[in-house]
């Protein structure tokens, strides 16, 4: 998995002595996006701020909101929003909380404390996060407790006790009844949970095909569909990013990710070169600042490699420099370059 960087999108996972286990948790609460309520009649201005991704504003307006409605929690799930986005751990579980206590058996505001908690946890010392870890998984059991229909939330549950070691409230041992559980309920989610657990040991060849048949089976979740997508370009499954931008595009006609995968499984493919620059260009053009979308810099690395399969080393060069400029630990666009300059 990726490093705790590319959770902003890409996905995070944690790896043991560092409480990766606990980065796990961050990475769920960006994968798994919820809407959550409709936004009140009071809140158009900050929803819109949010949805523009202006988060500050959002933040300026929402806490506008919650001085005049200090008793509505759906105020106080913006302001959580928001407050993740901005990387601000401490405010994000402060309003989190605070919605929680205003509605408690609501499963939605469960589990996005349960994100802000994850997240924290990731930021924090080891002593610390291990304690953040344990109210993290708390929080997603309340979040499935209270609605056992929330697919979103299990699946967070089961990649927590995939992923994370007894001492942190995990334990593959958990996790073997959930996946039995929630494949009861639809199959192509249990697919997509086995899958997963077998993705944080590192078991490959049952995740590409637990994927697989979670994509033929119809996941109905945009957000998983798209996680699978980030699965296949880290491993550079061309075939499987052809899937996931089919069903995703149906699923999410207006998203801008399905055009990325499919660009992508061109230029793993080194097919149709001029059509992957054109959906990498647009995709740039449209991607929003928010966690669970491939960021920019991702995209100007994987135009740099469509034009370096067709030769063309100077336009290769300008795009990982740009991935650069935007990410200076961007690793694979490092990598291409100091290649590119020694050939």
């Amino acid at each position: 998995m990726a490093s705790l960087g590319t959770v902003k999108k890409q996905r995070i996972r944690f790896v043991w002595p560092r409480l990766v286990t606990l980065m796990l948790v961050a990475g769920i609460g960006v994968r798994y996006l919820r809407a959550g309520p409709e936004p009140l009649d009071g809140l158009p201005a900050a929803e819109k701020a949010y949805e523009d991704c202006d988060y500050p504003k959002a933040i300026q307006l929402s806490n506008e909101a919650a001085s005049a409605n200090p008793q509505d929690p759906q105020i106080q799930l913006l302001l959580t929003k928001a407050h993740l986005e901005l990387q601000q751990y401490d405010a994000a579980i402060k309003s989190a909380e605070r919605a929680v206590a205003l509605d408690p058996k609501s499963s939605v505001y469960h589990e996005w404390l349960g994100r802000s908690y994850g997240e924290k946890a990731e930021h924090s010392s080891f002593m610390t996060a291990l304690g953040f870890a344990k109210k993290t998984r708390k929080e997603f059991q309340a979040a499935v407790d209270y609605d056992w229909r929330n697919f979103t939330a299990r699946q967070a549950v089961i990649e927590f006790d995939c992923a994370a070691p007894a001492m942190a409230g995990g334990g593959e041992d958990k996790a073997i009844p959930e996946i039995a559980q929630i494949a009861a309920l639809d199959a192509a989610e249990g697919h997509y949970a086995q899958g997963n657990c077998r993705r944080q040991k590192k078991d490959f060849s049952v995740t590409d095909a637990e994927f697989s048949k979670a994509l033929q089976a119809n996941l109905q979740s945009a957000d998983r569909v798209f996680d699978i997508g980030d699965y296949a370009v880290r491993h550079e499954a061309a075939d499987m990013l052809v899937a996931v931008a089919d069903w995703g595009a149906k699923l999410a006609p207006s998203d801008p990710r399905p055009q990325f995968y499919r660009a992508v499984a061109a230029v793993q493919k080194k097919q149709n070169g001029a059509d992957a620059e054109k959906l990498l260009q647009d995709y740039i053009k449209q991607v929003p600042s928010r966690s669970g979308y491939p960021r920019a810099t991702t995209a100007h690395y994987w135009l740099g490699q469509s034009f370096e399969h067709q030769n063309k080393e100077a336009a290769a060069r300008t795009e990982y420099e740009t991935a650069l400029k935007q990410d200076p630990k961007n690793k694979s666009a490092q990598e291409a370059l100091k290649k590119l300059k020694k050939s």
